[in-house]
């Protein structure tokens, strides 16, 4: 199965949000740092 780049982007931003998960509003910022 290929995965696109924007794909990928996407599956490591909701994997980082659900394990560093707070309960706290997050900005698009601190997630592409």
């Amino acid at each position: 199965m290929k995965i696109s780049t924007k794909g990928r982007y996407a599956l490591r931003l909701m994997l980082d949000l659900a394990l560093n998960n707070t309960g706290e509003y997050i900005s698009i910022k601190s997630i592409a740092s």
